[in-house]
């Protein structure tokens, strides 16, 4: 006999199929990165899907005929876009005679922002276990290496063992608003040589001849679209070869997603010569993406680092995330912070392997998160004294 209550799951490789409505209420609300808008710009642009090596698999859950969970669902060709690296167990399982692509990878594609992965409505929360249950029998009934749930939450993580998967710790640099009041506020709380170097710094990057503008919502034109893509286009062709996204994206986000966007653009002549893209959390603020066209001292700082922190404390937001990797950024005020993800290994044999080099990473991880902290440019109690007396 069929149990109404019972939790069904389909495989929706199209997000346009979802009811918005649905999928927004699963998901919550807490950054723009899991919206329906997102996710839906990412696939009608091209972006994902077709020969990116990202295929939508999205996971609906339905109890009662109500949509009561979803998961952003992928399976990969590779293991670009995703800034948890995996590319040495890729290698050591094809060099063992292994076939390590494809994968299921449940993420944002291209976007290493620490969020809900499993997003359920509010009082079905047993919805979240059913999900990965089923992700992992995908990958299990079509012979495939692996499950990864990258950029996950604390409470996702600490929920992944007993569904059988193995936690990873990794690590990203943010700034946290304790209480500013402006930036002026924000620098007295470093030490004196810090401050005065980040004085200088902005001195010098606003002097590069031009004015900066911060641009959201209506203020963003498409003409400052044309002149991101630009600078998206140099930066993507420098780091990896070819941009992730595709110039159609940043049209879709101008129809659905204005009022979640921050632009600092810097404009010289008239002319843009350099932006950085953010997006507006509930309370962050995401940095994405940054390019130039012409090359001035700092200016890469100021647009991505001191004018994200300027606009997120004149908006009470909680804290900046400045996008993956980068040490520089601790000398601007932002801090170590761990990054979670979770991983499901079909053999036993690999599972093993990367079971002992997680453990290792996790004690060496914690360590590096200890000192760059201790090296981070805040005062220390002895200088506050001191700068007090």
């Amino acid at each position: 006999m069929d149990d109404g209550n019972a939790i069904t799951v389909i495989v929706q490789p199209d997000i346009s199929a979802i009811p918005a409505q649905d999928w927004d209420r699963c998901a919550g609300g807490g950054d723009p990165f899991t919206t329906h808008r997102f996710l839906l710009a990412l696939e009608q642009s091209g972006s994902v899907g077709g020969r990116s090596g990202w295929s939508p698999r999205h996971l609906v859950a339905s109890q009662a005929g109500q949509i009561v969970g979803v998961v952003p669902l992928y399976a990969k060709s590779h293991s670009q876009g995703e800034y948890i690296f995996d590319f040495n167990w890729a290698q050591a399982w094809e060099q063992a005679g292994g076939q390590y692509y494809p994968k299921l990878q449940i993420a944002v594609p291209f976007t290493p922002v620490n969020g809900r992965r499993i997003l359920t409505a509010p009082g079905h929360d047993s919805a979240g276990a059913v999900l990965i249950k089923t992700a992992i029998e995908l990958a299990r009934q079509n012979g495939l290496s692996s499950l990864h749930v990258t950029f996950c939450t604390e409470k996702e993580f600490e929920s992944g063992p007993e569904m059988g998967l193995m936690q990873r710790i990794s690590q990203q640099f943010h700034w946290h608003n304790a209480g500013y009041r402006s930036y002026e506020d924000f620098l007295v709380a470093l030490s004196s040589r810090k401050r005065k170097a980040i004085r200088k710094e902005r001195a010098q990057a606003q002097g590069f001849g031009g004015q900066i503008r911060a641009l959201t919502g209506a203020a963003i034109l498409p003409e400052h679209w044309d002149a991101f893509w630009q600078f998206y286009q140099d930066t993507g062709s420098r780091k990896w070869g070819r941009p992730y996204l595709t110039r159609a994206f940043f049209d879709c986000i101008h129809r659905t997603m204005r009022d979640d966007v921050l632009l600092v653009m810097a404009e010289r002549d008239g002319r843009p010569v350099a932006g950085a893209l953010n997006f507006i959390g509930m309370d962050a603020l995401y940095g994405r993406y940054w390019g130039c066209v012409e090359e001035h001292r700092f200016l890469h700082f100021e647009l991505c680092y001191h004018q994200a922190i300027e606009w997120a404390i004149e908006q009470g937001l909680d804290r900046v995330e400045a996008g993956a990797q980068g040490e520089h950024k601790l000398a601007r005020g932002y801090l170590p912070v761990p990054t979670l993800s979770l991983h499901w290994i079909a053999d036993p044999g690999l599972r093993n392997a990367i079971a002992r080099y997680l453990d290792a990473e996790k004690a060496a991880m914690g360590h590096e998160i200890e000192v760059l902290t201790e090296l981070g440019p805040f005062r220390k109690t002895q200088e506050q004294a001191d700068e007090t007396e």
